[in-house]
C-alpha cells in the first residue's frame, strides 16, 4: 500500500499555486533529466571534455548517477504510477534493481574507490521508494534492499580507530566520513521501511561519527583527525540528527550549525554539489533551534549558490565548476540540485523532520 503521506504530498507538488524562481528551477531541471535518460533506463556519467578524464561510454548507464536521479523525481512528488513522469521513474528504478548482483551488491566502475559510494547510494533509493509502490514491485524491492542492507553490514569496519564506519571497498579496515554518510543514510532509510538493521550497528556507526567531530571549530572532518571540511561537517549534522533522539540538536550540532552558517560553499571548491546536498538537510533538520531557524537563514544561501553562484544553464542542467563536479557530468549534479531544492518539499520519507508524527524510530 503506498504511503499515505506520499499521496497527500503529491497533491501539494502537482505545482506549487504561486511558484518561486526555486521552484521553476527543480521543474526545469526534471524536464533535463527526463530528456537525459538513457532508453534502458538509466542515467550517465557524462564528463566534460575540458576536464580530461573519462566518462562512461555514451549511452552507458551508471547505477549512482540513475539511483540519485530516480531520487530528485521522487522529491518533488513524481512517483511510479502518478504523473509526467511515471514512466522515467519506473524504469529508472527498474535499471538499478536489474544491476544487483547476487550478493547484493550494486557493482561500481572502474575502480574500487566507489564501490561503497555506490552501494550506500543505491540502497538509500530502494529504501525511499518501497513505501511508494505495492504489488510485486514492492515484494521485489523489500527482497533486493534486505539483500544491499547485508552487504553494507558486511563491510563495516569493527575493530580499530574507524570501527563503526566505511570507506571504499567493502573489504578493509579504515573509514571515512563521506562514504559513511550514505551507509547511515542508506540504513536508516532501511530501517523506516521495516529492515532488520541491528541497533548496535547505527550506534556503532555514530560513535565513529562522533569520532570526526572536531571540538576547536565545530566542524567534522573527513576521516578521524584529520582537516575540517564544509561537506563533512553538513554530513556529521545529518547523520546523527538521523539517529536518535540523544543526537537531536545538541550543543555539538548548534555548533556545527553554525559553523556552515560562517564557513558558506563556493562553487568552484572540490565536492560542491555534495556539499550542497548534504548542508541542506542538515540545516533542514535543524529547524529553529535555540532562538535561531537555521534553515530559514541557509535557504536563502541556498538559492544564491544554486540560482545565482553556480547557475543553472538554459538545458535545466547544474554544471560543475571543479574537478570531481565536472568527472560526475551534468546528470549528477543536477540531480544533486534538485535534491537541495526540494528538501522542504518533504516528500522523501528520508527528508521528514524529527520532530514530525511520521518521525523515525529511535534506537531504543
Amino acid at each position: 500500500m503506498k504511503r499515505l503521506l506520499v499521496l497527500s504530498a503529491l497533491v501539494v507538488h502537482a505545482g506549487p499555486a504561486t511558484a518561486g524562481p526555486a521552484d521553476e528551477a527543480v521543474d526545469r531541471g526534471l524536464v533535463y533529466l527526463h530528456k537525459s535518460q538513457n532508453r534502458d533506463g538509466s542515467w550517465s556519467v557524462e564528463t566534460v571534455s575540458r576536464f580530461g578524464v573519462r566518462s562512461s561510454p555514451r549511452g552507458a548507464g551508471d547505477l549512482a548517477v540513475t539511483a540519485l536521479s530516480v531520487m530528485a523525481f521522487l522529491s518533488a512528488g513524481h512517483v511510479p504510477g502518478e504523473g509526467q513522469y511515471r514512466d522515467a521513474v519506473d524504469r529508472g528504478i527498474r535499471y538499478v534493481m536489474t544491476q544487483q548482483t547476487r550478493s547484493g551488491l550494486f557493482p561500481a566502475p572502474f575502480d574500487s574507490n566507489t564501490e561503497m559510494y555506490y552501494q550506500g547510494i543505491c540502497t538509500l533509493m530502494l529504501a525511499e521508494v518501497i513505501g511508494m509502490v505495492d504489488g510485486q514491485l514492492a515484494d521485489d524491492l523489500r527482497t533486493r534492499l534486505a539483500a544491499a542492507v547485508r552487504v553494507i553490514l558486511e563491510a563495516q569496519r569493527r575493530t580499530g580507530r574507524d570501527a563503526g564506519g566505511w570507506r571504499y571497498s567493502v573489504h578493509g579496515s579504515d573509514a571515512d566520513l563521506s562514504v559513511t554518510g550514505w551507509q547511515i543514510l542508506a540504513l536508516r532509510a532501511a530501517r523506516n521501511v521495516g529492515c532488520d538493521v541491528p541497533t548496535d550497528r547505527i550506534r556503532a556507526a555514530v560513535d565513529y561519527v562522533l569520532k570526526c567531530h572536531d571540538p576547536r571549530t565545530g566542524g567534522y572532518t573527513y576521516v578521524v583527525y584529520g582537516s575540517v571540511t564544509v561537506p563533512c561537517t553538513g554530513t556529521g549534522v545529518l547523520t546523527l540528527e538521523l539517529c536518535g533522539k540523544d543526537y537531536h540538536k545538541t550543543p555539538e550540532a548548534v555548533r556545527a550549525a553554525s559553523y556552515l552558517l560562517q564557513n558558506p560553499l563556493a562553487p568552484g571548491r572540490p565536492h560542491f554539489f555534495y556539499g550542497v546536498y548534504y548542508v541542506s538537510q542538515a540545516m533542514f533538520q535543524m529547524g529553529d533551534t535555540l532562538g535561531t531557524n537555521y534553515w530559514t537563514t541557509y535557504r536563502q544561501e541556498l538559492h544564491r549558490l544554486l540560482l545565482r553562484s553556480s547557475p543553472q544553464q538554459a538545458d535545466g542542467s547544474w554544471r560543475g565548476q571543479a574537478l570531481d563536479d565536472g568527472r560526475l557530468g551534468p546528470a549528477y549534479c543536477t540531480a544533486m540540485a534538485v535534491l537541495a531544492l526540494t528538501v522542504e518539499y518533504r516528500l522523501l520519507p528520508i527528508y521528514q523532520r524529527t520532530e514530525e508524527p511520521s518521525e523515525r524510530d529511535d534506537l531504543e
